[in-house]
């Protein structure tokens, strides 16, 4: 767009705009006007008051949409900046979501719970070690009772058969191989 030709009035309706449509506006039905003289006038105002109010009212209504046009220039242009400098929608997002974080990370609340669970957990930490601990020492003293060896000795005489992964049997290094004399059962 070339900057000579663009109109720097702030009320001109061709605000940021290449082109001049000072004609367009007269087109434009505007929403909500009251120039429908069939409309009853309210008590205590006279004609002339109210042909005042809709001669400002329609002034008001075509700065509104005269700013409307130049927002929307105006978005348009900081659009093409944005995509001049590279700035895509998810690389602002990606860092509106980083900020949030380290805005979340420096607040109180925050550093308070982050180091309250830390302490539950160091606690949790502990009493699981001290549950593990118990539980190994009742292990060891389960293995060296005189039940659990009398049964360990019964169990060390069986002999388990049965197919590996690759179809061999599990067998003892001091077996001999079934024969139609030996079976395995």
């Amino acid at each position: 767009m070339d900057p000579a030709s663009q109109d720097i009035n702030l009320n001109s309706p061709n605000k940021g705009l290449g082109v001049d449509h000072s004609d367009s506006l007269a087109d434009v039905p505007v929403e909500g006007a009251v120039g429908n003289s069939a409309n009853p006038l309210p008590p205590g105002l006279t004609e002339e008051e109210a042909e005042e109010l809709r001669i400002e009212l329609t002034k008001v209504e075509e700065e509104i949409n005269t700013l409307r046009q130049v927002l929307s220039a105006k978005e348009r242009h900081a659009a093409e900046l944005k995509r001049k400098l590279g700035l895509s929608p998810l690389n602002e997002l990606r860092q509106n979501i980083t900020k949030s974080w380290q805005d979340v990370q420096t607040s109180n609340a925050y550093k308070k719970t982050q180091e309250t669970l830390s302490q539950a957990g160091q606690k949790t930490s502990a009493a699981l070690t001290t549950v593990g601990t118990a539980i190994s020492r009742r292990l060891g003293d389960m293995r060296n009772s005189a039940t659990f060896k009398s049964f360990e000795d019964k169990m060390g005489n069986l002999k388990v058969v049965g197919p590996r992964g690759n179809g061999d049997a599990v067998t003892s290094p001091t077996d001999t191989t079934p024969t139609q004399e030996n079976p395995p059962f």
